[in-house]
């Protein structure tokens, strides 16, 4: 945590510092010494002072970025020694934990060290100060999909149809889950992981024909069981899959009008099917099943807002989850066509490469432009193939190239370019990013982990 400035007294009216206390405190300070409050606390009660900290870390976090939020609630507490001791109130940091970095659960013995951790992890990260790790060295058996992090694991789907399960930071192997192998397939890569949905507790794994299994994340060691059984004929190829703790939302191409499909998770029953955002793509949906080589065709990622995102070469759609009703937000077209290995989305923003090299980053649900960068030289994508990798977590987005890992601030209207990562990794299939960590697979060289928040 940042330390502010020794503390001021306000007992004195009279110049500056009794216009400061003014301002502060809400009163006048031309009546005489004797009439006015000697102190800030008895002006304003514990609980007021606590939601002022609040509305000011706020502030701070929108006008300037979250990393400011913490130095604006300090300089707050150097009013005087009551308010001061607000710095003590679990409450308090509770509350910023939840505004500022969307953490509902501690991990940590109290609100108070939480918060100093993710402020700590987030300086890292913007500075560039990490512990690298490579988890799995290339195989020519092994062709990892997708990838996935939570706070404890770090989850990657394989061609063949596994997911491998690892303990972060240690980065050690903890467990490898499969599909049910007598499943009857339609095609050699049916079983090919299409997304994942990882937490603490619960996994949850979907491939390509449409099929999720759930694996409970414990020491029971059980199986995972097939919690819905996909219907290739009927749906087409599910190209993407992704969800939170109350939805899972399923992407697919081959049938018109069958694009979304969204489930409760409570449940584990369909409870929306439509959308025509895959129709164009239907043809290219069947022939994943045989030919993987393509370049990616569809990508979906939900949001904390209750709506859900899908990119396609030509366009971005936005689905409203509230009431399952299905209602189409917005849409918006490439201009210019889209890489959509590199498009992804956290907190409201959604981040997509073009055709040119372009990379934006807009506001959801209203796909307003935020900011706008250029992390490759037109040489690099011819030299990279037809699909570019790119990921977002709370402020940053990550960008693979030929020569490296680049990060830009996602956050700034001029999409300010901060580092590359040291290590060369060489192109990346599947990346993955959230507030601590960074990983990602290349076929050269296998499995990476970066970790923000052990320093």
């Amino acid at each position: 945590m940042p330390s502010g400035s020794p503390p001021q007294r306000h007992g004195k009216g009279g110049g500056e510092e009794g216009a400061s206390a003014s301002r502060l405190g809400g009163r006048r300070t031309d009546y005489p010494s004797s009439s006015r409050q000697r102190s800030a606390d008895v002006v304003w009660p514990e609980h007021f002072v606590e939601s002022v900290a609040a509305h000011v870390a706020d502030d701070a976090a929108r006008s300037s970025g979250r990393l400011f939020a913490a130095p604006a609630v300090v300089a707050m507490f150097q009013v005087c020694p009551t308010w001061r001791a607000i710095a003590g109130s679990e409450f308090l940091w509770q509350v910023l934990c939840r505004r500022i970095w969307f953490r509902r659960r501690r991990s940590l013995p109290s609100w108070r060290e939480e918060y100093i951790h993710f402020h700590r992890t987030a300086a890292n990260f913007r500075a560039g100060r990490y512990v690298y790790s490579s988890l799995l060295p290339p195989s020519d058996d092994l062709s990892c999909r997708r990838l996935a992090l939570s706070d404890r694991y770090l989850a990657a789907g394989f061609l063949d149809g596994s997911v491998r399960l690892y303990d972060v930071p240690s980065g050690r192997l903890l467990a490898t889950f499969r599909a049910d192998p007598h499943r009857d397939r339609l095609g050699r890569f049916s079983q090919a992981i299409s997304g994942l949905v990882l937490f603490d507790d619960r996994l949850a794994f979907a491939s390509q024909d449409g099929d999720v299994h759930v694996a409970e994340l414990g020491s029971s060691g059980a199986p995972p069981r097939r919690a819905l059984a996909g219907n290739l004929v009927v749906d087409g190829t599910m190209v993407d899959f992704t969800g939170n703790a109350r939805w899972w939302v399923g992407l697919f191409a081959g049938a018109p009008g069958h694009s979304w499909h969204v489930w409760d998770v409570a449940t584990e029953l369909l409870v929306f099917v439509g959308g025509g955002l895959m129709d164009h793509a239907a043809v290219v949906g069947w022939h994943m099943l045989t030919d993987v080589l393509k370049p990616v065709v569809g990508r979906a990622r939900i949001l904390e807002q209750g709506v859900v995102v899908g990119c396609t070469v030509s366009s971005m759609e936005v689905l409203d989850l509230n009431g399952v009703t299905g209602t189409i937000l917005n849409q918006s077209e490439h201009r210019h066509g889209a890489l959509v290995g590199s498009f992804d989305a956290c907190h409201g923003r959604v981040l997509v490469v073009d055709s040119r090299g372009v990379a934006e980053v807009r506001e959801a649900p209203a796909l307003t432009d935020v900011s706008r960068f250029t992390p490759f030289r037109r040489s690099e994508l011819q030299q990279g193939g037809p699909s570019v990798e790119g990921c977002m977590n709370w402020g940053y987005a990550l960008v693979c190239t030929s020569r490296g890992v680049q990060v830009w601030d996602s956050i700034t209207a001029t999409g300010q370019y901060l580092y590359i990562f040291r290590q060369r990794i060489g192109i990346a299939s599947a990346m993955v990013a959230s507030n601590r960590y960074v990983a990602a697979w290349t076929k050269d060289t296998g499995l990476h982990l970066w970790d923000f928040g052990a320093l």
